[in-house]
Parts: structure tokens; C-alpha cells; sequence
């Protein structure tokens, strides 16, 4: 028998995770019994690392029934079609990692295997070109192709670069005119249940008490409800992510092309983030602080910007890892408030939207059954572990020899999930994709490929294909995706057309 259902759900916490679980919440439970509150502080700022985004995103505007061009008019966005990747592999050297498939698979076998055949022939173009979102983003195109180009190997694929903290202002307004109440106030104190520690309600700096059944920690790093209050503990990722700070700064756009696309720089303690939006560009530099000062990471970020700074650099401190339970008794812990991957393949978003969608599929009643609590868990973990590894590939695989941090990350010892599929890779190039797992096999080929990783092998029933014949069918599928991404318009021209923001006051 069901237990009453929740009445009061109180997330704490603003910021782009707040908002977006407040907004979800009021679109999918907004049942007239249930009432949302967000508690934040206009004291208290927000991390708003991530700005890049992979094409789930989409799902979740979609859901909430978000006009796909309004939002990137509110949010000063535009659109991205991949992750490009410099220096990472070795100095002097860049690769794509872009939405959607390469190429189409034949007769069962996967494209990639005729690819690694022809490689070793020498008949094969590069890997990027068998992919229409490389492509166009090489392009600066994106937009409609036209309608004789459009096929199943033309099929567009995209995200968005956005302002995070427009995306929650947006999301806010979005929420308020559904009925969800913001309470501004700094919590002082939170109370628990003495029977089952349970969280009966936080109070505020003027005393008043908001009470709920259900909490959201959004909370950011400190996990206000998870983790000072219900001490879920922490894993620490740090030995095989070792950056551990960051420091970020916007910029003017320079005289080169809108391009769209996130651009990642491999540097001597990290990387570089350099993300374009309509009004600015968002540069970052994750580092860590073995390798290099905070002042030396600031510099060295300020002399590689496109255009002049619009501020001044912000710092920013993290643990690399994760909670060990997102979900303790009446607490679900969203953002980072739930754990901390560094932003190098725009996940940070991403896992806030994921959290969401599990908590709605196993959402509670009063009786918080912990069979679905046991679940939720399993499957964040899971998640995360498997994004970390992805992370960690960039780390590991890599050519950089004679840098320290780069050393030590490719000699290190990688998680066993990693290892396993690294091995069956480095033999026939093959790949499996594991239970819920969020990157594509096509996204672990673009970078496996991409920092040269080159399986010793191909998949033996790529030999019943004639060599002629897999040749004129990789270059008939590289003439179609060409031929498609030059059909389309800029990149620059498609926001000035449908979705440019208003200049910045």
C-alpha cells in the first residue's frame, strides 16, 4: 500500500542546478498538491563553470516545451557542434571530437573497422571527414542543409554554448509562472527528525523555518543538506584526475570566425577551455596546483585570450569525485552538491539534467521506499564512473613526453572499466558501450582515434568487402557529407537570422 504522497518539495539552492529542478518539477509534477520551493541567497554566488553543453540538453528544453530560439536569445547562446581538441595528443597536433556517427556501418560491421583497413592502405582520408558535425564545425557552418544532401550519413547533431547564469535567470521566470515559490534567505540551520534524522526543515538568518518532505541539495561544492548535515562522504578522484583548481575570465570576441565549436587547449598543468557565445567568449584554465601557482594559471590564461578581458580572472577550488550516495534519506543531492567532473567534455550540465531524470523515474512518496533510493544510487554512480573514465582517456592517452603532468598521467594506472575497454580496443578496434553509459561508441572513437590510439588490428570480417569496393564507399560517404555541410549557411549568419540576442546593456 502507497504511502501519502509528497506535498512539499524544497529545493536549496539556486543557480543552474535550482532552476532546473525547480523548472522540471513544476512541468511534470505541477499537480496543484505539490508545492516547490527554492531557497537562495542573493549573498551567496554560483559557480557557473560549465557553459558548453552535449545534445541531451535539448531533450530537456524540448520537455519543458522551451522554444528552442527564445532560449538562445535569453541566454546570448549559440549553437555547438563538438569539442576540438589541441595539443592534447602531442604539441602541434589537434583533433575533433564532434556530435552524431562517422560514417554509416556495412554488412553489420562497424565503419570504423573499413576505415583502420584502409588506413593501413593508405586509401584513407582523415577520420574527422566522415563526420558531418566535423565538418560543418571545421566550416563554421551550421544550420538547414539542403534538401538533395540529406541522407542518414547527413544527419545534424548539436548542443548549445549558453550563459549559465541567464540559463537559471531564464529557468527562474520559467518556474515563478508555474507556481514554484522562491524564498530568499541564508540558511543557519538545519533540522532533522529525531526519530529517523530525516530533514524536517532549514531556517533561515531571520528565524522563519521552510519546511518540506522532500529536499534537493543544490547547495554547490559544501553540500549544505548531504553532506555537513547527513555526511554521505566523498570519493576522491584526485589520483587520476590531479587538477584541482581552475580560474576563468570572459572576453571579446577577436577578429577570427564564430565558430561552433568548444575548443579545448592542452597546457603545461592543464587545459584551457574557450567557449563562444553570442556577446563574449568564456575562457577558463583547469589546472592543478602541483604543476603551477595560482598567479602563473592567471597569466597564462590572460595572454591567450581572443580579445580583450571583460573582467577580472575568477579562481575556483574543487575535489575532483563524487558523493558516495547523491541520495541520503529525504536528501537528493543535484550539481555539485552531488560531485565534481572537471568540464572537459561539458558533462557538468549534463549530469544536473540526468539527476533530474532519475529522480522523476523513481520519484518517492512520504514512505521513501529504499529499494528506489538503492537504485537511484546505483545508477548515478554508475554514470558518473562512466564519464570519469572518458576523462581520464584524454589524460592518459596522450604523447606529451618530458611534461610532468602529463608523465605521470600516462603512466598512471587507470580505473579497471577503462583498462577493459582500452585492451579489446588496442587489439581489433573494438568497442562495446556498457549499461546506461553516456558517451556513443562514435564519441570513444573520435578521441581513441584522435590521440592515436590505433588497435593493432581490424575486425576480420571487414576482408569479405574488395578493397575497391570499401574505398569507393568511404569516398562516396566523404563526398556526401562535404557536399552537406557546404549547403549550409554560416554559423555567424544563422544566429543573426533567427536567434541574436540583444546587444549587452
Amino acid at each position: 500500500m502507497s504511502a501519502p504522497p509528497i506535498r512539499q518539495v524544497v529545493i536549496v539552492g539556486g543557480g543552474t542546478a535550482g532552476w532546473m529542478a525547480a523548472a522540471a518539477l513544476s512541468r511534470l509534477i505541477g499537480n496543484g498538491v505539490t508545492q516547490i520551493t527554492l531557497v537562495e541567497s542573493e549573498e551567496i554566488g554560483i559557480v557557473g563553470v560549465g557553459e558548453a553543453t552535449i545534445p541531451p540538453i535539448r531533450q530537456f528544453n524540448e520537455v519543458l516545451g522551451i522554444d528552442e530560439r527564445e532560449f538562445l536569445k535569453a541566454t546570448q547562446g549559440s549553437y555547438k557542434l563538438g569539442i576540438e581538441f589541441v595539443d592534447w595528443t602531442r604539441p602541434g597536433h589537434r583533433y575533433i571530437h564532434p556530435f552524431g556517427p562517422f560514417g554509416a556501418d556495412m554488412n553489420a560491421v562497424k565503419f570504423h573497422q573499413y576505415w583502420l583497413k584502409l588506413r593501413r592502405l593508405g586509401r584513407a582520408a582523415d577520420f574527422a571527414e566522415y563526420n558531418l558535425c566535423a565538418v560543418a564545425a571545421y566550416q563554421n557552418r551550421f544550420g538547414g542543409i539542403s534538401p538533395q544532401f540529406r541522407n542518414p550519413v547527413t544527419q545534424l547533431h548539436w548542443a548549445y554554448h549558453f550563459d549559465a547564469s541567464l540559463y537559471a535567470r531564464f529557468l527562474r521566470r520559467y518556474s515563478e509562472a508555474r507556481g514554484v515559490k522562491r524564498q530568499e534567505g541564508k540558511i543557519t540551520k538545519v533540522h532533522q527528525r529525531s526519530e529517523d534524522g530525516f530533514i524536517e526543515s532549514v531556517e533561515l538568518e531571520s528565524g522563519q523555518r521552510v519546511e518540506g518532505e522532500l529536499f534537493i541539495d543544490c547547495s554547490g561544492f559544501r553540500g549544505l543538506l548531504i553532506e555537513q548535515t547527513l555526511k554521505a562522504g566523498y570519493e576522491d578522484w584526485t589520483h587520476w584526475l590531479p587538477c584541482d583548481r581552475a580560474v576563468a575570465v570572459p572576453c571579446a570576441h577577436g577578429d577570427g570566425a564564430f565558430t561552433p565549436y568548444t575548443r579545448s587547449t592542452a597546457r603545461e598543468a592543464g587545459w584551457q577551455w574557450r567557449i563562444p557565445l553570442q556577446h563574449r567568449i568564456g575562457n577558463g584554465y583547469v589546472y592543478s596546483s602541483q604543476f603551477i601557482s595560482d598567479d602563473e594559471a592567471a597569466a597564462k590564461l590572460m595572454a591567450n585570450l581572443d580579445g580583450e578581458a571583460l573582467a577580472d580572472p575568477r579562481p575556483l577550488r574543487f575535489v575532483t569525485g563524487r558523493r558516495k550516495k547523491a541520495w541520503v534519506k529525504n536528501v537528493v543531492a543535484l550539481g555539485l552538491a552531488s560531485g565534481f567532473l572537471e568540464p572537459l567534455e561539458s558533462t557538468s550540465i549534463h549530469l544536473i539534467q540526468s539527476g533530474i531524470s532519475r529522480l522523476l523515474a523513481l520519484f518517492p512518496d512520504s514512505g521513501f521506499s529504499n529499494v528506489e533510493i538503492d537504485e537511484y544510487n546505483r545508477l548515478t554512480d554508475q554514470q558518473i564512473g562512466f564519464i570519469r573514465d572518458f576523462i581520464i582517456l584524454h589524460y592518459h592517452a596522450n604523447e606529451r613526453e618530458g611534461v610532468p603532468l602529463w608523465d605521470a598521467c600516462r603512466h598512471m594506472d587507470v580505473p579497471e572499466t577503462l583498462a577493459r575497454k582500452l585492451a579489446l580496443f588496442r587489439s581489433k578496434g573494438r568497442l562495446f558501450r556498457y549499461e546506461d553509459e553516456l558517451f556513443a561508441e562514435a564519441s570513444w572513437y573520435a578521441v581513441l582515434l584522435g590521440q592515436n590510439v590505433m588497435p593493432d588490428g581490424y575486425d576480420p570480417l571487414v576482408d569479405a568487402a574488395p578493397v575497391d569496393n570499401i574505398a569507393r564507399a568511404l569516398d562516396e560517404i566523404r563526398a556526401m557529407v562535404r557536399d552537406a555541410a557546404g549547403s549550409m549557411p554560416l554559423h555567424a549568419d544563422f544566429i543573426n537570422q533567427h536567434c541574436r540576442a540583444p546587444e549587452a546593456a
